[in-house]
């Protein structure tokens, strides 16, 4: 549902109101913002999607000290959330070909990684040393 707000083309406002495929009495909604002739598929799309990302962010702070961070700057925060996070991918990607180098599949938190943390991990290039299957 389009919100009529004072925004100045080419941008708008929708309503999203996502209807649980199990409990249709439960109801999520989301004020989105975008292009003009954005569909409603891209918008379903891009919500759907919300979640995988908060998956990441979640495990960042378990396994990567992401929320252990006392900020006292911008420039801090900003590099102790890049280290995080580039500790997450890499950890993905080395749980990822350890276990394929042990012909295993994803076991213990490595199963916890949600798609899209595995998906980008197995987006990165190839390593150059060896992977043997005894090693840490």
């Amino acid at each position: 549902m389009r919100l009529f707000r004072l925004q100045e083309p080419p941008w708008d406002h929708w309503l999203l109101i996502r209807r649980n495929r199990k409990d249709h009495a439960d109801k999520a909604c989301y004020v989105t913002f975008g292009p003009m002739e954005t569909t409603l598929a891209d918008l379903v799309r891009v919500a759907g999607r919300r979640w995988a990302v908060e998956e990441c962010f979640e495990i960042a702070k378990q396994e990567c000290g992401l929320a252990d961070c006392e900020v006292r700057s911008w420039h801090g925060w900003y590099r102790h959330v890049t280290l995080s996070m580039l500790a997450l991918g890499f950890l993905a990607a080395m749980r990822l070909r350890l276990n394929a180098a042990r012909g295993a599949p994803a076991a213990g938190h490595s199963s916890r990684l949600p798609t899209a943390c595995r998906r980008s991990a197995t987006s990165l290039p190839p390593s150059r040393g060896s992977v043997h299957p005894g090693s840490p």
